[in-house]
């Protein structure tokens, strides 16, 4: 029979006895409430050597050796409060958080604000599964700090409860303390790799259709007042040929639906990665294409917000709102 980890059971109910918060918003500040601190495996040690060097002092009768042992003492004393003080004081606020696609890393962004005059030193912030970046912060300074957290799955990744902690000075204290913001990221899913885009016949057959523009020369047309002077065929006039004005062409996206129902009878998370990548291509290709999914549609449009929009509702299908 296997015992359980009594060390982290008890971690995790000193956790959720000194975290009694939810979720936080805003800026949090951190003060001595939310600071903890106690001595680490080096401060026993450290301890265990002055007692044998007090033990020599009375021993040998060292008034030096008495001198040295307790000047050591305070000084292991002292770096309790600089340990405190490289965190006491600070102001913490959580920002945005680009949206990534699953497989990829998340970076959720802190911003640290030093309002005091002295720098901070070698500040740790981490989470459960040993993802973290260790910082310093020059005084009265506002620093972003990116934490990457892996992206596993499509819906939306939370930054969980995060431990912030300095052993500064000497590693014989640890001060920590508990941070938990309502921020996430949107993870899409991951993209399938490259297939044909499902469009339909089109009168140039490359999916495209040819409108008015700017940029290949499509033959010349009879001038019509109000044609701006530019345009105008000079040398076609100059052969006598009438005034004529230069036509040009641009290539335009044809409409298109990128359709679930259309989609083979596979995996639900395989349509997901397939229209993902349908999204991707179109939007890259300039098409004006509209999303058909179980849960609604998405009309035909172009552009960042429209990709955007597009990759959300993949991201969250079936997705329970919490």
């Amino acid at each position: 029979m296997k015992f359980p980890n009594i060390r982290s059971s008890l971690k995790l109910k000193f956790r959720n006895w000194a975290f009694r918060r939810t979720v936080e918003t805003g800026t949090v500040q951190l003060n001595q409430r939310r600071i903890y601190i106690l001595p680490t495996r080096q401060f026993f040690g450290f301890g265990f050597v002055l007692i044998l060097m007090l033990l020599g002092d009375i021993n040998y009768n060292l008034s030096l050796g008495y001198v040295l042992t307790f000047l050591l003492a305070t000084t292991g004393g002292l770096s309790m409060l600089y340990a405190f003080r490289n965190m006491a004081q600070l102001e913490i606020h959580a920002g945005y958080v680009e949206p990534v696609f699953a497989g990829e890393q998340a970076r959720f962004v802190f911003h640290f604000n030093n309002p005091g005059t002295l720098p901070r030193h070698q500040i740790h912030l981490h989470d459960d599964d040993g993802h973290k970046t260790v910082f310093d912060l020059p005084a009265q300074t506002s620093t972003p700090i990116e934490l990457a957290l892996p992206a596993t799955q499509r819906s939306w990744l939370d930054s969980g409860r995060l431990t912030l902690y300095t052993r500064f000075p000497l590693g014989l204290f640890n001060a920590w303390s508990y941070i938990h913001f309502d921020v996430r990221a949107l993870v899409y899913p991951k993209p399938a790799s490259p297939q044909p885009l499902p469009i339909a016949a089109a009168p140039d057959g490359n999916g495209k259709t040819t409108i008015r523009g700017d940029e290949d020369f499509a033959g010349l047309r009879n001038y019509v007042p109000g044609d701006a002077m530019p345009r105008i065929a000079w040398k076609a006039l100059a052969r006598e040929q009438g005034l004529q004005v230069k036509e040009f062409s641009a290539q335009q996206g044809q409409q298109l639906w990128l359709d679930w129902s259309q989609l083979p009878d596979i995996a639900l998370e395989r349509k997901l990665e397939l229209l993902t990548r349908w999204v991707l291509d179109a939007d890259a290709q300039g098409f004006q294409y509209g999303l058909r999914m179980p849960d609604g549609e998405v009309i035909p449009q172009h552009g960042a917000s429209h990709r955007a929009e597009c990759l959300r509702r993949l991201a969250l299908f079936g997705v329970q709102p919490s």
